[in-house]
């Protein structure tokens, strides 16, 4: 594990407070809006750089809204022109690297949920002389494929933590639900869970849909009536998971992977018993600090090893503490 403190250094360097700045999902088009919105503080005299962040973000998922938030930060206090774009299609956000590349930026950030669709084009950047850093998925992959570094959660230490729990707690038959089938990440969720728990089994649905995403639960609900836990892989899945649950009428036990402010009021009220937070404002921030920082210095945030942004269990004890940060956005 990564020894390095990140966030420790990141904010001596800073040389602004953290701003927070509004954000939404654009799809595939790319958005420069953030890094010049907002205002206060000064900027970093370092000369003006460009970064392109480029995600498999779905639309609708408000986990990258976070992710994007925390970029826009530091990309403002950086004094960095800020890119960015996304598509759930690993082809489609191959190319949207490419695209980066043609732009002659001066990093990138990319997530690897696909990472076969994605090795090609970013050997092209690392080729090219552009820093790449990854975050969120594809831990196992970074740096292989030549990345400085990479911000995430172990997604297989995530699950095994949510397995953990649940085993503890009793579970004996979970049921995981994957939105999205083929991401090496939610696929690693899973098996850290079913390593604790063997009894696991996994659903697979269509995250794009989520009233196919309710109804697919709901059925699986009503089919399987010896199972005791069920395990939504991202806030906005797991909110329509819970309204399932209710539906049906079933009593079974719900958990989660992410955060956001509507989760967070569910884990307060007993909907949810627990999440596993991976921080992705972190994740953003720290990944447009660790290109500047390479460029102004040299610096490979982690010494080249990944940084870990989670897995932080938020459960009953701490929501409160925690929800104040999500109703903000940045949790």
């Amino acid at each position: 594990m990564a020894k390095f403190n990140w966030r420790r250094g990141a904010m001596a360097l800073a040389v602004v407070p953290l701003l927070a700045l509004g954000a939404c999902s654009t799809g595939g088009k790319t958005d420069t809006s953030g890094a010049a919105a907002g205002g206060g503080g000064q900027v970093a005299t370092t000369a003006r750089i460009k970064i392109a962040m480029i995600t498999h973000a779905a639309a609708g998922d408000t986990f990258w809204d976070i992710v994007r938030k925390g970029a826009e930060t530091a990309a403002q206090k950086d004094n960095v022109e800020f890119l960015y774009s996304g598509d759930a299609e690993g082809g489609r956000q191959a190319q949207l690297v490419q695209q980066a590349i043609d732009q002659k930026v001066d990093g990138i950030l990319v997530t690897l949920a696909k990472p076969d669709a994605l090795k090609d084009v970013v050997k092209k950047a690392v080729d090219a002389g552009i820093p790449v850093v990854t975050f969120n998925a594809g831990e196992d992959e970074s740096k292989a494929m030549g990345a400085i570094t990479h911000f995430g959660q172990s997604d297989k230490l995530a699950g095994v933590t949510v397995g953990k729990r649940l085993a503890a707690e009793g579970a004996k038959h979970p049921i995981c639900v994957i939105q999205e089938q083929g991401h090496v990440g939610l696929e690693n969720r899973c098996a850290g869970i079913k390593e604790n728990v063997p009894g696991t089994e996994i659903l697979n649905v269509n995250g794009a849909d989520m009233t196919s995403v309710s109804s697919t639960v709901t059925a699986k609900l009503q089919s399987t009536p010896d199972a005791d836990a069920i395990v939504g892989l991202g806030a906005p899945f797991t909110l329509t998971i819970v309204k399932s649950v209710k539906e049906s009428g079933s009593k079974i036990k719900v958990a989660s992977f992410d955060l956001n402010g509507d989760l967070a009021k569910a884990i307060a009220d007993g909907s949810v018993a627990f999440t596993v937070d991976q921080q992705p404002y972190l994740q953003g921030y720290g990944s447009v600090d660790a290109i500047w920082l390479n460029k102004v210095g040299g610096f490979k945030v982690g010494g080249g090893q990944q940084v870990y942004t989670g897995p932080a269990v938020v459960d009953k004890t701490n929501a409160g503490d925690v929800s104040k940060f999500a109703q903000a956005g940045i949790r």
